[in-house]
């Protein structure tokens, strides 16, 4: 199974950057204003590393019906590697953000606007086709009342910051979307928390935020979030730190910095089941980012077009590919038969999922994603205007 899925992991990778340049070329074109290119080529194939790991670990739940790692620990680190490095990105471009701001300002009020419209329009929409899929199936069953349908309904919409209940007596609910969001409560947590790193580097966010902050603080308590996971956000910040030097710039798109990032790559899969296991894994990786942060391409494939085009839709990507794992294999294998599948042919299907993958994601980009980041300005405008308005008919009175 291992050596079979990893040359498949391979094709896969070549028939999603092949039906990219073919199909998306017109539907998705890359931001022509970003700073940090490496970076938009990086996202799109750590989402479809996160694709290929649930691919993995799919293969066992249809037989077992239980989710749990890869046996493989190339498909762990796909997944964990993927997602470390997302929030790395995060943690590189808010505190870049911030330290840039120390000089001109923050439009705080602007920044949240923007993070509303980047995570939500999609994540409403991966919600409509949870529902949907959790109605389809136990919509012959007894309805859960209609109280507690609400309340966890609730939870999902809220970005299960208060939990990910099984709705309507589906067991394993969070797995229609390959239990993903779990990752999108600590990205709301790092932009809520920005005003009091703002603060500890010497900039003065206005009191209001400060309060969210603290509020949200107390809910990331009271709720049990972990503080473990910080030192991904942390090691996106060392780098945004980094790159202001140009010794470390020019180091970074050496032959030797690209050796030593394949190097610590391949001896964190080769010595360490997860980058959990120790803090070595953690500091290679953390060193990895800084690197390709740094400008590194990894011999020319992160600045490809096609890898800023895929970068584009790593949101879809990641928050859509388990959808389309649940519908394949529970839908139009209906489950028994999916279990039948030899390792070779189960492969064999998902090589085939992946073009028709890149193209939901490039029509949910297209259609979902891009017209919410467009309207950023215009909302933002909008709410503003009409609070100078409440303001100034309230001062008349």
């Amino acid at each position: 199974m291992e050596i079979i899925g990893a040359f498949a992991a391979l094709i896969a990778i070549l028939v999603a950057l092949l039906s990219t340049n073919l199909f998306l070329g017109k539907l998705v074109v890359p931001s022509s204003h970003g700073r940090f290119v490496t970076l938009d080529g990086l996202r799109g194939y750590l989402a479809f590393f996160v694709f290929l790991h649930h691919s993995y670990i799919w293969y066992y739940y249809i037989h077992s019906d239980v989710w749990v790692l890869p046996s493989s620990r190339l498909f762990v680190h796909f997944g964990q590697v993927g997602v470390a490095l997302f929030f790395m990105i995060t943690g590189f471009l808010f505190f870049n953000k911030l330290l840039e701001g120390r000089a001109r300002g923050i439009d705080w009020f602007r920044l949240y606007v923007s993070r509303f419209l980047r995570l939500t329009p999609l994540y409403l929409f991966s919600m409509v086709l949870l529902f949907l899929i959790v109605w389809v199936l136990t919509k012959n069953e007894p309805a859960q009342p209609t109280g507690k349908l609400i309340v966890d309904g609730l939870k999902w919409i809220g970005f299960r910051v208060s939990g990910a209940p099984d709705l309507n007596g589906l067991l394993g609910t969070r797995y229609i979307h390959a239990g993903v969001t779990w990752t999108l409560p600590y990205e709301w947590f790092f932009y809520l928390f920005l005003p009091f790193v703002a603060l500890a580097i010497g900039s003065r966010p206005p009191v209001k935020y400060l309060c969210l902050a603290a509020i949200a603080l107390y809910v990331f308590d009271v709720y049990g979030y972990s503080w473990s996971f910080g030192w991904l956000f942390l090691g996106g910040m060392v780098a945004a730190v980094l790159v202001r030097y140009d010794r470390f710039t020019i180091f970074s798109v050496s032959k030797w910095a690209t050796c030593l990032i394949v190097g610590s790559l391949a001896w964190s899969v080769t010595y360490y089941p997860t980058i959990y296991e120790s803090s070595v894994p953690r500091l290679l990786l953390i060193a990895v980012f800084c690197l390709i942060s740094g400008g590194n391409t990894l011999f020319g494939l992160l600045k490809l077009k096609v890898s800023l085009v895929m970068g584009e839709m790593a949101y879809s990507m990641y928050l859509l590919h388990g959808v389309l794992l649940f519908v394949i294999f529970r839908f139009i294998f209906g489950g028994a038969r999916a279990s039948e599948l030899t390792p070779l042919q189960y492969w064999g299907v998902i090589v085939l999922a992946t073009p028709i993958l890149m193209m939901i994601c490039g029509l949910t980009f297209r259609f979902v994603e891009r017209p919410a980041m467009r309207s950023v300005d215009t909302l933002t405008h909008w709410i503003r205007a009409k609070k100078k308005g409440r303001f100034e008919r309230q001062k008349v009175n």
